[in-house]
Order: structure tokens, then sequence, then C-alpha cells
């Protein structure tokens, strides 16, 4: 399989997004979970290549959203690299990011707006960018969320949901995101 490069996914960026100001916040929080996820490399036996482009793709599919189902964000991002001929590998860093993972039952209990399906990484790549994803978010302002920040966050949507990453957070550890936060003058929550 033959992996976008940076300049290329930058580009794919700069077509789809409807603004600059869509591209500029979408295409920076996307450069910054790839930097977060980048520092996990030296302990993680994996495709580096892979994890930067997905961590580079994973939020595509936010330029295609109208604002009343931000859920969707993801499997219109697979839907939009599928139709552009990215193979499956690179399409699923879209799909199955969001929150620790979202299984069919999430979508039918909650009546989620997306087809029924199980929405989790199944690599370790796609799992490291749905981790690295959990550290900064898109709100106004953007922000850097600590583990305990995001770990709070995600108990609301049930404590299998707390579980779960409390297991992603044992098994990486917290990244370093002093830096990065001076680097970009983003707080850290």
């Amino acid at each position: 399989m033959r992996v976008p490069t940076d300049r290329e996914i930058r580009a794919l960026h700069r077509e789809c997004a409807p603004s600059r100001g869509s591209y500029e916040l979408v295409s920076e929080h996307c450069r910054l979970v790839c930097s977060v996820a980048e520092q996990f490399f030296t302990r993680l036996d994996l495709d580096t290549d892979l994890v930067r482009a997905g961590a580079l793709l994973h939020d595509i599919g936010v330029y295609r959203l109208d604002s009343t189902a931000y859920i969707r964000h993801g499997v219109l991002g697979h839907e939009l690299l599928a139709s552009l001929g990215y193979p499956v590998e690179l399409c699923r860093f879209a799909s199955c990011h969001t929150g620790v993972g979202i299984t069919r039952e999430d979508v039918v209990r909650q009546g989620l707006p997306i087809p029924v399906a199980d929405y989790v990484p199944a690599t370790p790549e796609e799992e490291l960018v749905l981790y690295a994803d959990k550290f900064h978010s898109k709100r106004t302002p953007p922000v850097f969320l600590s583990g305990a920040t995001y770990a709070a966050e995600v108990a609301r949507f049930g404590a299998d949901k707390a579980v779960a990453f409390d297991a992603l957070r044992a098994r990486y550890g917290e990244p370093e995101l002093g830096a990065l936060s001076a680097a970009t003058g983003y707080a850290v929550s």
C-alpha cells in the first residue's frame, strides 16, 4: 500500500476545506494529533508512516459536516477517502477514531445517525491515532486535554468508555503536552 506524503495530505485538506478558517482549524488539529502520536514511536513496533498519514487524515470528514451531527464526521471522512481511491487501511483512521471507539451497540442504544457497525480500532496504528486524538480539542479556543480531563469527559458516555480510556492510558502512558502548548499558545486543560 502506498501511503500519501504530508504534502499530498496537506493539499487534500486545502481542496476539501470549505473555508480558510476551517482548513486552519482542522489541518492544525490533525498535525497536533500527529505530533502527540509521534511521541510514542520509539516505544512501539508499528508502521510510523501509516500512523502519520492516519493522524493527518483522521478528521478530513469534518469538512463535509453541517453542524447538526458531529458524530458523522468519521463516517463522512471514510466515505470521502474511499471515493478518492484511498485504501480501506487509511479510510478506517477517519471512521474509527471517535471517542474510545463506537460499537454497534452504541449506535443502536444511542440512536446515532450513522450506519449500524463497529467503529473501533483494529490495528495498533489505528488505536494510537484514536488515543493521540484525545489530547487535543478543536473547541473554541482550541485546547490540549490532560488524560484526567479527557477521562472525566468520556465518562459521561458510560462507565465502559471510562474503563476503555483508562486501559489506553495504562498501555501508552501520558503524552508530554507542555512543549506543544508552548509552541501553539493553547492551554492544557
